[in-house]
């Protein structure tokens, strides 16, 4: 565009100055014929006359007339040259009016033509600015679209992902439900398999109680013949039933001692403690020490514990003295984590 704009006035500018030359030696010319015009003596009226030849007219008017026509001759030749200067000068003025003119008009035409030029050149810019506001627009409605596209596109993806995620999590609710449902019959199912053993547990050990109880009562009731009857009655009881006597008893310190006992965490199967029990003729535990060691502290020292933790044995006051000292009055025991036996 701006190169079209250098064309047209670089096509303007040597026209222009040789019009602009051209008048500049027009008005010099004319100021020159100007000042090189000769001063004329000031113009005379012309006096025409009219000669009448009248046959009664003298020869002294005729001669008159003569000299005033030659006169008016002479005089009528400086007014020619002065009106042909005139004529001249005007015509000069005529052609300087024309250029000036010609020079005004082609200015107009040269102003109209550059009104044309900006007129066209603004229309362009116009248009330019037009399109490139519309290339705008165009692009920012694109933008647009594209942002409400990418908006519409991430809240699709953003319910998606809401569904996905409520689908999981209710499939994830029914996972746990069914796993609790399951875990629930499990432990409904461990629980009635555990009270199905306790109260077999209880059945046996309700008639493992019965039998100990009628065993006991059999062995008091022995033991109660043996000190009712005579020395000699006793001595004979005694050697009939005194193993049978200190079995039971030994059963009941071990039932005794084995409710009173805590496993250790270190107890294991296979291992074995020797503890001396010694104890005074109305069953209370005087003391108790470990004679051979299992090896392992923690579970010798809950041996003893057991032991002494029973405290008193009244059922030793069923004995006479003489076999509570042979028997009782020192009495050993080996503890075993597996059975607690003697």
């Amino acid at each position: 565009m701006f190169q079209r704009e250098r064309s047209s006035s670089e096509n303007l500018f040597w026209p222009v100055v040789f019009a602009v030359g051209l008048h500049v030696l027009i008005f010099a010319m004319l100021f020159v014929s100007f000042a090189m015009t000769p001063e004329l003596p000031p113009s005379r009226p012309i006096v025409q006359a009219t000669l009448y030849q009248l046959n009664s007219q003298s020869q002294a008017t005729t001669q008159t007339n003569q000299k005033l026509a030659g006169e008016a001759k002479k005089t009528s030749a400086p007014q020619y040259e002065v009106e042909q200067l005139e004529q001249t000068k005007r015509e000069q003025e005529r052609q300087a009016l024309a250029a000036k003119a010609a020079e005004q008009k082609k200015a107009e035409e040269a102003r109209k033509a550059e009104a044309a030029r900006k007129a066209a050149e603004d229309q362009k810019q116009k248009e330019a600015a037009k399109a490139k506001a519309e290339a705008e627009a165009k692009a920012a409605e694109q933008k647009r679209q594209a942002e409400l596209a990418k908006k519409k596109a991430e809240e699709e993806a953003k319910k998606k992902a809401a569904e996905e995620a409520a689908k999981k999590k209710a499939a994830d609710e029914a996972a746990k439900k069914k796993a609790a449902e399951e875990a629930a019959k499990k432990k409904a199912a461990e629980e009635a398999a555990k009270k199905k053993a306790a109260d077999e547990a209880a059945k046996k050990k309700a008639a493992a109680d019965a039998a100990r109880k009628a065993e006991e009562e059999r062995k008091a009731q022995a033991l109660a013949e043996l000190l009712s009857d005579t020395t000699q009655r006793q001595q004979a009881l005694a050697d009939t039933v005194g193993d049978q006597v200190a079995g039971s008893l030994d059963d009941l310190i071990i039932n005794l001692v084995s409710q009173q006992w805590r496993r250790p965490p270190s107890a294991r199967n296979g291992m074995s403690v020797e503890v001396l029990i010694q104890m005074l003729p109305d069953g209370t535990i005087a003391n108790a020490s470990v004679t051979r060691s299992s090896g392992d502290q923690p579970f010798d020292n809950s041996a003893v514990a057991a032991v002494r933790n029973v405290g008193r044995i009244p059922e030793m006051q069923q004995l006479d003295r003489a076999t509570f000292d042979r028997l009782y009055r020192q009495r050993r025991i080996i503890f075993k984590p597996e059975d607690l036996g003697l």
